[in-house]
């Protein structure tokens, strides 16, 4: 079938409602627009999603991020692409993600490390941003969509 948002109209236009709040959000709280679209894409990543991979993707590249760090996201830990504040806010993109890996899905030292670099508007921003990325995923996941490029290059 189609996805969700196809089907139900509203929620269509609630969804692209939120996603302008949130980077209405970010660009207030300091936020890089690019920094969100790689969050989005690593969640993207860990959850199958393949049209979301490709549309974060593109998306963080237009926003000015290079193709190494794009690369380089699933691999975050063990790169030095990234900054402090971005590695934080990686270690949180994954714990809200994989909320079902850990006892503790947020671990208190996770939460607190991005709350060193981000204050309590921009962490807010994030926590909602990556739970809209992935409500997309299970939208996609769940009625199989996939990412419209092809093996053709």
């Amino acid at each position: 079938m189609d996805s969700p948002v196809k089907v139900v109209p509203d929620v269509s236009q609630a969804l692209q409602d939120l996603s302008k709040a949130l980077f209405a959000s970010a660009e207030k709280t300091g936020i890089p627009k690019g920094m969100l679209f790689l969050t989005y894409f690593r969640t993207s990543q860990i959850n199958g999603d393949s049209a979301c991979v490709e549309l974060h993707s593109r998306n963080a590249l237009a926003a000015g991020e290079s193709i190494e760090r794009i690369l380089a996201v699933s691999a975050w830990r063990d790169t030095k692409c990234f900054n402090d504040a971005e590695h934080a806010a990686l270690a949180l993109c994954e714990s809200v993600t994989r909320i079902n890996d850990r006892e503790v899905p947020v671990p208190d030292e996770i939460f607190n490390e991005a709350a060193r670099h981000y204050d309590v508007a921009a962490l807010a921003t994030l926590i909602a941003g990556f739970s809209t990325a992935n409500l997309w995923n299970r939208f996609n996941v769940a009625t199989r969509q996939i990412a419209a490029f092809s093996a053709d290059k």
